[in-house]
């Protein structure tokens, strides 16, 4: 009997010592599973900040043109971007600054000719964000103005390139004037000046351009017809 119990003994304490280490490699795998989980949560979720951060201030939205300096004209012009990145402008260029109207696109362009972002946006954005655009307006070469038709509530624009943005408070705006502003690789007249003599301050509704080369008014007087001389 004794050498029985003993026996019993044993075994109950074998299959205590084997339901521990069950138990042991349980919480072991759940400990490495639960480790491996947070570790592939913190892996996905920087990746994801990472994307997003990388989307949200990408510039390959930008679009690309290629429009020559250099081009005058006293008329309208009718340019086939909204609003326009270059081609023929007005001899007079936009002083750069907030507007709270529409500009002449032909003003505008000349601006963008000498270096400035022309930055537009729909006529009915909330104030709040039209306030939030006007304070970066805070040095030269940068042009503020609604802008009618405009497909995006706002338009970043400057020669021969363009972004449209989804409101003022897209990040890709400031990275956008940070490149393109001054950028002597895509300025026609890198180093003109964007205010002073030979610019313009006017509203649209204050300057309306011509559609047509005004025809010069005709001079002097009109021949005499010939006179008949008598024979003799």
């Amino acid at each position: 009997m004794a050498k029985e119990k003993t026996q019993a003994r044993r075994e109950h304490l074998a299959q205590l010592r084997a339901a521990q280490k069950r138990k042991e490699r349980r919480t072991a795998m759940i400990m490495w599973g639960a480790g491996a989980f947070v570790i592939v949560l913190l892996v996905g979720l920087v990746g994801f900040y990472v994307v997003k951060e990388s989307a949200a201030s990408s510039l390959d939205g930008v679009k690309s043109f290629a429009y020559k300096g250099s081009q005058h004209t006293s008329i309208k012009v009718n340019y086939k971007e909204t609003p326009p990145v270059g081609g023929e402008h007005n001899p007079e260029w936009q002083q750069c600054g907030v507007y709270d109207a529409p500009i002449n696109p032909e003003n505008g362009v000349h601006s963008m000719e000498h270096g400035a972002v022309w930055i537009t946006y729909r006529p009915d954005l909330p104030k709040a964000d039209v306030d939030k655009l006007k304070a970066l307006v805070t040095s030269d070469y940068l042009l503020l103005s609604p802008y009618p038709g405009l497909k995006s509530p706002v338009v970043a624009s400057s020669w021969n390139h363009q972004l449209a943005l989804t409101g003022a408070d897209d990040p890709r705006l400031a990275r956008y004037i940070t490149k393109y502003k001054q950028n002597p690789s895509t300025t026609p007249e890198y180093g003109a000046t964007c205010t002073g003599s030979g610019s313009t301050a006017a509203l649209a509704s204050d300057n309306p351009l011509p559609t047509a080369v005004p025809t010069p008014a005709a001079t002097g007087s009109a021949t005499p017809a010939p006179t008949a001389t008598p024979s003799s």
